[in-house]
């Protein structure tokens, strides 16, 4: 496939992405820093930081440090996942390796906080930013993560990336080797996929209580 007339992707911004059940939020410390903190500290805080580069906080002040910080950071670009149906912030994940030149960037520092995860609200969190990233000019949206890290792997499975392999040795994270397993939706394949998850993320897929009545796994077919 030739290429001659790719000037590259556009930059993200900070903006609000809306769905039915999620809002992405550029994230804010003041906006965000409390509710923010509750969902990711706690019992589960150690669980819900292991694959992560940062560690859980050991208090509200060291957090606020990492907010700050995050904030402010323009790659990775940090958003708060919001909960509509209760206006919380439950959760952040971020845009990130951005690559405008060859139209390359991917989804990561994702912690889904206890109310949320394994939800609509998450599925459609990751819908929200990747559309928003294929209507910049993505071309290729990458996940990548440890290796041994196999809820993160059954969840790139589910949204519908191709497995392409792992990196041996790829990356030192908190004082540990890590061995990376590397995922990836195309362009090309991003709008079969996109319909399919317009489909689930529909509210006539769900029951009163918010069941699905359709699996999204068995709606990627052969694309998994």
């Amino acid at each position: 496939m030739t290429l001659l007339n790719w000037k590259g992707m556009a930059m993200p911004h900070r903006i609000a992405l809306e769905g039915f059940y999620t809002r992405l939020e550029p994230l804010d410390p003041i906006v965000h820093g409390e509710q923010l903190y509750a969902a990711v500290s706690g019992i589960e805080a150690d669980r819900l930081h292991k694959w992560l580069p940062d560690s859980a906080p050991l208090s509200r002040d060291e957090f606020e440090a990492w907010l700050v910080r995050s904030a402010q950071s323009l790659d990775p670009l940090f958003f708060a996942v919001i909960d509509k149906s209760t206006g919380r912030a439950e959760g952040r994940q971020g845009l990130m390796d951005i690559n405008t030149v060859n139209g390359v960037a991917e989804i990561g520092h994702i912690l889904w906080g206890p109310r949320i995860a394994r939800s609509r609200v998450t599925t459609e969190a990751f819908f929200l930013m990747a559309d928003y990233a294929f209507r910049l000019g993505v071309r290729r949206w990458q996940w990548r993560c440890n290796a041994l890290n196999e809820p993160s792997r059954r969840a790139a499975e589910r949204f519908g990336y191709r497995f392409e392999g792992v990196f041996r040795n790829h990356m030192v994270i908190k004082g540990a080797n890590r061995d990376t397993a590397w995922y990836s939706i195309t362009d090309a394949e991003w709008q079969s996929l996109k319909m399919k998850y317009e489909v689930w993320l529909a509210p006539e897929n769900f029951d009163e209580c918010g069941i699905e009545r359709f699996k999204l796994s068995a709606r990627q077919g052969s694309e998994n």
